[in-house]
């Protein structure tokens, strides 16, 4: 690339040719795109991109390679997964039994101050060969002496030592929190699982607390750290191709952490913020009312919770699961005080993202939706079901007709499917059914959940298209399947709709952002799902600047 500055300005031009440009629109695939600033003025042939542009500053040779739409991951957690990040990696891959585990996280240790917690994310208890969770006498092997926690791969709760639940004055006597489950030993003593809003017990006087609003995943650092997690995150997305993210719930923590990088010129890619509803009072007090922000840090609406997860078999199923009929998950809400929740938010303008998994709890948001419309008519508010892992055809139409939009992950029903199976039985097999939504005309997109899944859209679509789980089972039927093309434009242009924010990113077409990827190979010539999977991207720009380089 030939360039004369570094930092794009509103008069600087950009002309980017040599290859395919895939736009992701009605425009199809073109030879170049013209930007001047940080936006799109043209895309078409490479003579009318400079003559549109008049005089080009810099020019990015494509060299043959083909340019992408920078991709939006609508719902993720960055500070949490930058965070985690820095923990120690329990995913099944490396640990498979508890004895395991306790050595990764003594090896850990062994590289952190004497009086640093020692903390761990990933492990899934299923997975692990004694098919339960580690109790915090197996973490006591790692340290006494200091607080060891140990976070499901869910992030809805983990593990804790012997030491943190003295610390934190967890005993016996210890009622379970509002929104919280204490786990026990048959003498009821704690044994030291800490689930949704149990975990407020170890965030601190002054940390976040969520209640039943939600799991608490905000163990808080100090500001340094902080910012170290969510640029940690923030190179693994664009490394990915995604230069557009969801924050599917913000607290204090998350906020401060975002404007602090956003004023010292650290943030690169652009957030949509979802404020937990444990913050709704206080959001309307303050006013909010529609979107606030700008192009680089957005406050979008406000993340609710209507049941709980596959994976952690905390989704709730009144008539029980089928491993288990006397097990029936968990809700968060009554359904009235959900739907109130949503009619609040709703009336003030506010759109919402609701994680809901099982019939029962789409069912809810759907109800709750339909009330509030009925009550307040608010036009496209694309109020959203996030996860939306087991829609009824009846609810996919339902969806369609009220306009609300779902962002699932394929990525989960590729590494827990089986285990989804196990719990739920055949219904299992409707698992994030994207094939059928985009055949009833539904809105979806589809994303990471970062750190539940690293950002990976190509995964993420290969996983839509064969519905296959790592242990080789095929989920559902061919129709449930998305064909790649399309997962690809769900990690699009679905997200950016999904985020209110198609009028500037998720394509590349005159007036939007200058947010693309560049590949070696393109993506649209690869027919073998297991190799579409591992593609990567060369470069990530952002606002014509690059941001991230494989090189």
């Amino acid at each position: 690339m030939r360039s004369a500055t570094t930092t794009p300005d509103r008069e600087r031009t950009l002309l980017v040719a040599g290859g395919t440009v895939h736009t992701g629109g009605p425009l199809g695939a073109v030879e170049a795109l013209a930007v001047r600033g940080d936006r799109i003025v043209h895309a078409g042939t490479a003579a009318d991109c400079r003559a549109a542009l008049g005089r080009v500053d810099a020019e990015l040779d494509l060299a043959g390679r083909t340019v992408l739409p920078g991709f939006t991951d609508a719902h993720c957690h960055p500070v949490m997964y930058g965070q985690n990040l820095a923990w120690a990696d329990l995913r099944p891959e490396l640990v498979p039994d508890i004895d395991t585990l306790v050595a990764v996280m003594r090896r850990f240790a062994g590289n952190l101050r004497p009086d640093t917690p020692v903390r761990g994310f990933g492990y899934e208890h299923r997975r692990l060969a004694e098919g339960r969770h580690p109790v915090a006498a197996d973490l006591d092997r790692v340290a006494d002496d200091r607080e060891v926690y140990v976070m499901n791969a869910s992030g809805h709760g983990g593990v804790v030592n012997t030491f943190t639940l003295r610390k934190y004055g967890i005993t016996r006597e210890s009622p379970d929190p509002v929104g919280g489950h204490i786990g026990r030993h048959p003498d009821g003593t704690p044994n030291g699982e800490l689930w949704d809003g149990a975990c407020d017990l170890i965030t601190g006087d002054d940390g976040v607390k969520t209640t039943n609003h939600g799991p608490n995943f905000h163990l808080d650092d100090p500001e340094d750290e902080m910012r170290g997690h969510l640029l940690r995150a923030q190179e693994h997305f664009l490394a990915a191709g995604v230069t557009t993210v969801g924050d599917a719930q913000v607290s204090r923590r998350e906020l401060e952490t975002y404007l602090r990088a956003r004023d010292g010129g650290d943030l690169r890619m652009r957030v949509s913020a979802y404020l937990t509803s444990a913050m709704l009072d206080d959001a309307l007090d303050l006013g909010l009312g529609r979107a606030l922000g700008d192009d680089r840090l957005l406050v979008q609406g406000v993340k609710l919770y209507a049941d709980g997860t596959l994976g952690g078999w905390t989704a709730y199923f009144p008539e029980g699961y089928a491993h288990d009929c006397c097990h029936h998950g968990q809700l968060y809400h009554e359904p009235g005080e959900y739907a109130d929740l949503l009619r609040r938010a709703h009336a003030a303008g506010l759109q919402t993202a609701t994680h809901a998994q099982s019939p029962f709890a789409i069912g809810m948001v759907l109800d709750a939706v339909e009330k509030a419309q009925a009550d307040t008519p608010r036009p496209d508010m694309r109020h959203r079901i996030e996860h939306c892992g087991l829609p009824t055809d009846e609810q996919i139409t339902r969806m369609r007709d009220l306009g609300v939009h779902a962002c699932l992950q394929p990525q989960h029903h590729l590494r827990t499917g089986d285990g989804t199976l196990t719990a739920i039985g055949e219904m299992g097999h409707r698992y994030n059914p994207c094939g059928l939504l985009a055949a009833a005309g539904t809105a979806f997109a589809i994303s990471s959940d970062a750190p539940v899944a690293r950002p990976n859209p190509f995964e993420s679509a290969a996983a839509a298209a064969t519905r296959r789980t790592v242990l080789g089972t095929v989920l559902g039927t061919p129709e449930m399947r998305l064909p790649t093309a399309e997962g690809l434009a769900a990690h699009g242009i679905g997200g950016a709709v999904a985020l209110h924010r198609e009028q500037s990113v998720g394509s590349l077409r005159p007036g939007l952002l200058a947010d693309f990827v560049v590949m070696d190979i393109d993506p649209y010539t690869v027919a073998d799902p297991a190799v579409f999977a591992a593609l990567g991207v060369a470069e990530t720009w952002i606002g014509g600047a690059r941001a991230w380089s494989a090189n």
